[in-house]
């Protein structure tokens, strides 16, 4: 099932006191970045992140859910409602989150 355009526009609104979000399309679901690293992205209307530390720590308790099959294992965003958090949690993620690759 792919995602939403409705569901990418609320996590946007969301996520848009933030500066430096962007999102690329990708087989019906959507990659988010955050000032040129990639966060996680939008799956089966899912918001879902990186396992980085700084998400376990703010997210104890989020489950691990694979994107789609044969996919590392990323944690759901269940707090999607929640500006605050949404901006708390892609701040403190951000300096664990891997530089983008260089292109050959």
């Amino acid at each position: 099932m792919a995602s939403s355009k409705e569901y990418l526009a609320f996590i946007l609104e969301q996520l848009s006191e933030l500066e430096g979000i962007t999102y690329r399309a990708m087989m019906g679901e959507y990659i988010l970045y955050y000032r040129g690293k990639i966060v996680g992205g939008i799956y089966d209307d899912r918001f879902l992140v990186k396992p980085v530390k700084s998400a376990i720590s703010l997210m104890p308790n989020a489950s691990c859910e694979l994107p789609y099959a044969g996919a590392k294992e990323l944690l759901l965003v269940d707090q999607v409602d929640s500006k605050e958090f949404l901006i708390k949690l892609l701040d403190a993620m951000y300096e664990q989150l891997p530089s983008p690759k260089k292109k050959k």
